[in-house]
């Protein structure tokens, strides 16, 4: 095992790198939100985190004459200085480390980020060094120039394949690509991971919906693949979708399941249908509404405790640690913490907040 994971154990750089993070940044407790339940529940008992974030607009300040990034630069609208972006890097290196708690992600799935260049700045020039993320990022056509990704640990996941999954519209338009990663854990169980950003509802909800649909049959196609194969394959799809566990794309089309009674092996359940409508929780606030339009979704082998590896209904969750947080001045409680609001730099995080999912293994305490 290598001397850095070994200092990690023994809880001196953990506690050194949470230090440096969170020192400050603390909120008293009546700052709390009043619409969010806070996970304080954590045991952190699962042998495997997966997280997903949307980072909202991680870019660069080079400007790149291929992508729509006029806006991210120096002379841009947003005036994006080369500090404004280390202090976003920062944040995001911040928010990985807090949702891992004691142990790091072993996958974190990310979408709205720029390119590779801003994923090697992510991993290389913030904590996150100390931790040796590796990365996975293919270039999409998406029309804003943004793309998904995925940084893994080594010592916790070794990928054996991956690729991007183009969506290809009737009317021409371009997305940002499903990025499709299938790989082994450090105890060799099997995963086969989606990372998602779906297409937005700007220009309509109704008018976009199609495209919703469309990106859902894909997804569920290569599931049901996968399954012709195995049909007791792990499959974790997460992402923001852009719509919620209700709606049409996510329960008819994608075939997500909201039920948890019985778990069939080659069908797909939401877990985060759970996460919002037990809990109350949400990822993203819109007209003064939280929803959860981050979603994590797992085949049925996947919940089944007989099985090597499996997760619980209650082991997806929404990270909601009050630094993310601020108070919502037009509406009630409080929204996330963003780095601008409008065109007023304001220094936070996202206007989503992250979800995450621990693994267990047969034996494990539950």
């Amino acid at each position: 095992m290598k001397k850095y994971y070994s200092i990690f154990l023994s809880g001196f750089f953990l506690i050194s790198l949470n230090m440096f993070f969170l020192n400050g940044y603390g909120q008293k407790k009546e700052t709390e939100p009043d619409s969010l339940l806070l996970n304080k529940k954590d045991d952190n008992k699962g042998y495997f985190r997966i997280m997903f974030y949307n980072v909202e607009n991680l870019f660069d300040t080079e400007n790149d004459p291929i992508k729509n990034d006029d806006e991210f630069l120096p002379e841009g609208a947003r005036h994006w200085t080369p500090d404004k972006y280390k202090e976003k890097l920062k944040n995001i290196a911040k928010v990985i480390v807090a949702v891992g708690g004691w142990n790091p992600p072993a996958v974190v799935g990310l979408c709205e980020i720029e390119n590779r260049k801003v994923l090697e700045d992510l991993t290389k020039k913030t904590p996150l060094s100390e931790l040796k993320y590796s990365i996975i990022h293919y270039e999409s056509p998406d029309f804003r120039g943004i793309d998904v990704a995925m940084l893994y640990r080594k010592e916790e996941f070794k990928p054996v394949y991956s690729r991007p999954i183009p969506l290809n519209f009737e009317d021409g338009r371009k997305s940002r690509d499903i990025l499709y990663v299938k790989g082994i854990t450090s105890k060799n169980d099997t995963l086969h991971i989606f990372v998602n950003h779906w297409p937005s509802k700007y220009g309509g909800a109704m008018e976009t919906e199609p495209k919703r649909y469309f990106t859902a049959e894909v997804i569920k196609k290569t599931c049901d693949s996968i399954f012709n194969s195995n049909l007791y394959a792990n499959i974790i799809i997460m992402g923001d979708l852009n719509d919620t566990p209700e709606d049409v794309s996510v329960r008819e089309k994608l075939k997500a399941h909201t039920s948890y009674h019985y778990f069939a092996s080659t069908e797909l359940y939401n877990l985060t249908y759970n996460t919002h409508y037990k809990y109350g929780l949400g990822s993203h606030k819109y007209q003064g509404e939280w929803s959860l339009i981050d979603n994590i979704i797992v085949s049925g082998a996947l919940l089944n405790k007989k099985n090597k590896i499996y997760t619980t209904v209650e082991d997806a969750k929404v990270f909601n640690a009050p630094f993310l947080l601020k108070k919502d001045e037009r509406n009630v409680g409080f929204q996330p913490f963003r780095t601008y609001m409008g065109f007023t730099y304001q220094g936070g995080f996202a206007d989503h907040l992250p979800v995450f999912l621990d693994l267990r293994t047969t034996g494990a305490e539950n």
